[in-house]
């Protein structure tokens, strides 16, 4: 089957899943249901009756539609002729399949945008819960782009319900609502942040951003593992570079959300309005950056002072990157003869814009700068980064990246000898280990971002226990879709309840205290 006669198979499927639930059903029209603050139930007008059956007609439609087009002459041998589907008809299938993702999704969210806050985000998790499992049915490069392309457009789930007061974060002057964020790597340009904020990460980091543009590694380069819950990718820092990057962010700064140096700094002068981007704190977004494959080791410095130069006054934070596998060369960063010089540069350039910033706009930004670390070093390298990390005054430390070993079970895998970093369940134990030993280095003076492996709650708890301060996810999300955001944060939030902490601080590095409260 081409992507497109998929897609119309995925919409199929899930429009016959809406129309058998109790909430489309035409017995259920003319409801009642709970205020969010469960009230006395309130009845939906004839509008909100009118616009709920658009909704279900519109899905009743899109599923005759659909089974017109694809489920009749399927049954009639249409698989058997997927191999002749010719060069044009496959080429027009991302777009058509994405298209189809999102009326998929719209014929659903006019129901949802009728409810209360609470029933809304609910019905919009659910939704792309259904939607989840169309996305593995393509390559895992292709099913990114799509993700990406339906994202950056808004077709995504919007979470309106206030996360748990005990998920609250304050760390380096940034306020985050809950500690779970999404890692580097999947929106490499920034066209889909908003989105990704917007459905309830407490941050998003965009990148690794290269200051040229570059095509990154020949395809493929990027490998499913799922029984593992696992993927191995040789990307490489495909990147469109600093300039797109920047516009991007520039417009969501002047448009949407100021970074919370501006929001903290900006004061408020009574009689007069607030701007729409001032109005409320947004989610940290931090920037990571790196160098281009062709620049020189002996230059690198000079790559990540230029994306703090031309990208620093639109970040929340800044990531130094030199610990991906695939761009030769740049773990060598990692080592004590280019580590404290280049963090030196990099710093000094953040401080040269915080005073270029103050004396331009008048309010203070100076983004604290983060090293992003590999999980394969040596207890002796461990040792002299953080040494180096912490006599230059780096803020804080992302442990950790992708890993290039290989356990047993991923070497039997059909794809577990490909080149690349391997992250997801499999990287969980070795990461954390070294998040802890770092913790034990740093002795909890700076706030660490555990990454690798995180795929529940659980997963976040046991990294905040080790010393994290937050936590990024990013292989269970390109598997679990949405859906997993809210789960993981409720049971987060149950785990910590559970030990009897009353906030993620109070859990930060149980793990070292004597028995481990």
């Amino acid at each position: 089957m081409t992507p497109a006669e998929v897609g119309y198979v995925a919409v199929v499927l899930f429009c016959k899943k809406v129309l058998a639930t109790k909430k489309f059903s035409s017995n259920h029209l003319q409801i009642k249901t709970q205020s969010p603050s469960h009230g006395p139930p309130r009845v939906m007008s004839p509008t909100a009756v009118l616009a709920r059956r658009g909704a279900r007609a519109l899905a009743a439609g899109l599923t005759q539609r659909a089974s017109a087009r694809v489920v009749a002459p399927f049954r009639r041998g249409l698989a058997s002729q997927a191999a002749d589907a010719n060069a044009t008809n496959q080429s027009s299938g991302l777009p058509r399949f994405a298209a189809l993702i999102g009326t998929a999704a719209a014929s659903a969210g006019a129901y949802a945008f009728l409810l209360d806050d609470t029933q809304s985000s609910a019905a919009q998790f659910k939704l792309f819960e259904y939607l989840a499992p169309t996305m593995r049915v393509m390559d895992p490069e292709t099913a990114h782009n799509v993700g990406i392309e339906l994202l950056a457009k808004g077709v995504a789930p919007m979470e309106t319900r206030p996360d748990h007061p005990s998920l609250a974060v304050d760390a380096w002057g940034l306020r985050f609502t809950n500690p779970l964020g999404l890692a580097a790597g999947f929106d490499k340009d920034a066209k889909a942040f908003p989105a990704l904020e917007s459905m309830g990460f407490g941050f998003v980091e965009i990148g690794s951003v290269t200051p040229k543009p570059q095509p990154g590694n020949p395809k493929p380069r990027v490998f499913r593992l799922r029984e593992h819950g696992a993927v191995i990718n040789r990307y490489g820092f495909n990147s469109e570079g600093h300039g797109p990057a920047r516009t991007r962010l520039e417009a969501y700064r002047a448009n949407v959300r100021a970074t919370q140096a501006e929001f903290d700094t900006t004061p408020v002068v009574d009689g007069e309005p607030v701007p729409s981007r001032l109005a409320m704190r947004g989610a940290p977004v931090g920037v990571n950056l790196g160098k281009n494959k062709l620049t020189p080791e002996a230059a690198a410095a000079d790559d990540y002072v230029l994306g703090v130069q031309s990208m620093g006054h639109t970040a929340d934070y800044i990531v130094v990157n030199i610990s991906s596998p695939n761009t030769p060369g740049l773990r060598n960063l990692q080592s004590k003869a280019h580590l404290k010089g280049l963090l030196g540069k990099v710093l000094k350039s953040r401080d040269d814009l915080a005073v270029k910033l103050k004396k331009e706009s008048g309010h203070s930004h100076k983004p604290p700068v983060l090293l992003k670390i590999a999980p394969d070093l040596t207890d002796s390298d461990i040792k002299d980064v953080v040494h180096a990390a912490t006599s230059c005054g780096v803020d804080g430390i992302i442990v950790s990246n992708t890993t290039i070993a290989r356990p047993d079970e991923i070497k039997a895998h059909i794809s577990g000898g490909e080149a690349g970093g391997l992250s997801g369940k499999p990287l969980l134990d070795k990461s954390t280990a070294v998040l802890s030993r770092v913790y034990e280095l740093t002795r909890g003076k700076i706030p660490l971002v555990g990454c690798g492996g995180v795929a529940s709650g659980r997963d976040a708890y046991a990294k905040i226990r080790a010393g994290a301060s937050l936590v990024q996810m990013y292989t269970a999300f390109a598997y679990g879709g949405p859906a997993l955001v809210p789960e993981m944060k409720e049971e987060l939030a149950r785990c910590l309840r559970e030990d009897g902490y009353g906030s993620v601080r109070d859990a930060i590095g149980a793990d070292h205290r004597k028995g481990g409260r």
